[in-house]
């Protein structure tokens, strides 16, 4: 029997794919293409899982873990000589301790289930991005997700006690701390967490959940200055006491985007000041922000402010922020995820649509992103994107940060879009050592094969 034939005698027709099951499949929810593999293997359990890698791994058959698809960069792309595993049968919570504050989840089960079990149980799970409704834990624990709160909570590392893994030959890694503090030798979920399924498979995480903030304030302002944003940032953080927990900075492009028709949001402040943050504080009540607030507009830090009066406008304002498809309705983009320090980001921006001006003729390009925490997204149209041109724009993008320290992905991962300029981020020794690590875990170098960096030692 050939490797499909002993996954199905194994573990049964209805966990394995094939054929038309497959190609109906969409490949990812922001792609128009199908999945491409010889099957797609839904296990039920970890077993499962162990018993899927054992018999591929003694085939020497390549697979690829599959999420919720939300991924950016490539890394979930499987060809036609791939394995996909998915895990979306894996979709249980399967304890919620409200006294420690940990949750125990299948790696299938998607955010938002996540947050709103944590809601009603008066606690919560702090990770959240745009892609919640259909992003999986797995996922964003195999990445290490970032989004909208990480200068307050830090990214998905930050949030998961302990994991379990399955290892390419099948072996079950299960270290499901649920402590906080547990320095009795290497911390081994480290090794799964942001290494894109090429050194394991996550199957099921202990989470770290926080009690619900008492308040929860949000308010949208207008600065006429780039060097007003990081002082701005500094006083916001120092006034409300370490309960800042989002600071979102759209360019002036982005911004008049997204609240022009045919976009559906109001503009909550006229379209003509080069910068608009979206700050969110959780624990400060509403008169130490007013307080923050008017002290900044007093030191002529911001130009214009609103503060959302009810959980209505509240959304309303998130909405405009996370309505990132606006980007797309005049014509084929490519969009970035790269970070650096906040004091070198003015000129980075100046430095890339430089770069584009002379490269292409009207370059569309649409800023946005975490400022808090040095990380920005780039939405960039210059018409049809060939390999050609899309090489020309990445090297626009990411040559400038080589001199500032930046990284080609600040939450998005590599895969296999940003894997020719991961020397722009990591060092050769860096990435020796990274592969030194792939061939101890995974020696046939079956588990998402091709992504983030080539295994041969001769390779850059």
């Amino acid at each position: 029997m050939d490797v499909v034939e002993t996954l199905v005698a194994e573990l049964g027709a209805d966990c394995v794919l094939t054929g038309e099951a497959v190609r109906t499949r969409q490949a990812g929810i922001w792609r128009r293409d199908t999945i491409q593999a010889r099957a797609i293997v839904r296990p039920r359990t970890t077993a499962e899982v162990s018993r899927t890698l054992a018999i591929c791994h003694r085939f020497d058959q390549p697979v690829v873990a599959h999420g919720g698809l939300t991924g950016l960069v490539h890394s979930a792309d499987t060809g036609p000589d791939d394995i996909a595993l998915s895990l979306e049968r894996m979709n249980r919570i399967e304890a919620l301790d409200a006294t420690d504050r940990t949750m125990v989840v299948q790696s299938g089960v998607v955010l938002q289930t996540i947050q709103e079990a944590a809601e009603a149980a008066g606690l919560m799970f702090p990770l959240d991005l745009g892609g919640r409704g259909s992003c999986t834990i797995g996922g964003n624990i195999s990445t290490n997700a970032g989004g909208n709160r990480v200068i307050r909570y830090g990214m998905t590392r930050d949030m998961v006690l302990g994991l379990e893994a399955v290892l390419a030959d099948g072996t079950v890694v299960s270290s499901m701390n649920r402590m906080i503090k547990n320095n009795a030798g290497y911390d081994l979920k480290q090794l799964f967490i942001g290494s894109e399924g090429t050194l394991g498979v996550v199957t099921r995480a202990v989470l770290r959940l926080r009690e619900q903030p008492l308040h929860r304030s949000t308010l949208f302002v207008a600065v006429d200055e780039f060097a007003k944003l990081a002082v701005f940032l500094k006083h916001m953080d120092a006034a409300l006491g370490g309960t800042l927990s989002a600071f979102e900075v759209m360019w002036n492009d982005f911004y008049t985007l997204v609240t022009s028709a045919p976009a559906p949001h109001q503009a909550p402040i006229v379209q003509s000041y080069p910068y608009y943050v979206l700050v969110e504080a959780m624990g400060s009540d509403e008169s130490a922000v007013e307080a923050a607030l008017a002290d900044a507009y007093e030191r002529s830090l911001i130009a214009d402010a609103v503060l959302a009066q009810s959980e209505a406008q509240r959304q309303q304002l998130w909405a405009m922020r996370d309505d990132v498809a606006q980007c797309f309705r005049e014509g084929p983009t490519l969009a970035f995820d790269v970070s650096m320090p906040i004091s070198t980001m003015e000129g980075y921006v100046a430095e890339v649509t430089a770069r584009l001006a002379a490269a292409f003729e009207r370059p569309r390009c649409f800023i946005f992103g975490h400022m808090g925490d040095g990380n920005l997204h780039l939405v960039i149209g210059v018409g049809t994107p060939t390999p050609a041109v899309r090489q020309r724009v990445e090297a626009a993008v990411y040559e400038p940060l080589r001199s500032r320290s930046g990284s080609v992905s600040a939450e998005h991962g590599v895969g296999l879009e940003k894997k020719p300029y991961l020397g722009i981020s990591r060092a050769p020794e860096e990435v020796e050592v990274m592969r030194l690590l792939k061939r101890a875990l995974d020696p046939r170098g079956i588990l998402n094969p091709g992504k983030i960096f080539d295994t041969s030692p001769s390779m850059p």
